[in-house]
């Protein structure tokens, strides 16, 4: 049984009134009627502890504690609990010699951190302000004489797609060291 993901605008809306629940894009675009995005995000209030959040969010988690043992259907399984820093980020360190020692010793305090809960869900993309569509690759839109007057949301959307292939990946050649398996030989196997 696969996960059944919330199809919803935002995380909140995702936990209180979906438009409904899908496993695959294809399901969630239909019920939405739009195109969707996958997107994991945290909602609700931060907690000092992981068991305040467990108590606040009771019956949407797996539980183990003694007492309160509760095990979610498999198909509910989009939320989970995360631990997060609270505040600003501890900046990197800088390797050092001191005494022997490469690094630096640690700070004496860890950082605070807080638990808050993290919900798996498809998003609508027109509700999050962007494109409906997906438009052609940067190469493509940047040599037309509209690309000068692209909106933010247009731009943002083309620098966060996927590269696509210019043409399809030529089949691997055999090397020096590589023979076709006789029985397959459409697999190559290393040769001495």
């Amino acid at each position: 049984m696969s996960i059944l993901y919330p199809v919803a605008a935002n995380a909140e809306a995702a936990l209180a009134s979906p438009q409904g629940r899908a496993a695959r894009a294809r399901e969630a675009a239909a019920l939405a009627g739009a195109p969707v995005t996958f997107v994991t995000e945290a909602a609700g209030p931060a907690f000092a502890s992981r068991e305040a959040a467990l108590d606040a969010f009771a019956g949407k988690l797996d539980d183990a504690r003694p007492g309160r043992t509760v095990s979610v259907a498999p198909e509910d399984r989009y939320c989970e609990i995360a631990e997060r820093i609270e505040g600003p980020a501890p900046g990197p360190v800088e390797p050092a010699f001191v005494r022997g020692r490469r690094w630096p010793r640690p700070p004496p305090r860890p950082p605070k951190t807080v638990f808050r809960l993290v919900v798996s869900y498809w998003r609508i993309a027109e509700a999050a302000g962007e494109p409906a569509s997906t438009p052609d690759q940067a190469r493509a839109v940047r040599r037309r004489t509209e690309a000068a007057q692209l909106s933010a949301a247009e731009l943002r959307a083309l620098a966060q797609q996927p590269l696509r292939p210019v043409k399809p990946q030529q089949p691997l050649e055999v090397g020096l060291f590589e023979v076709p398996a006789p029985e397959a030989p459409h697999i190559l196997i290393p040769d001495e």
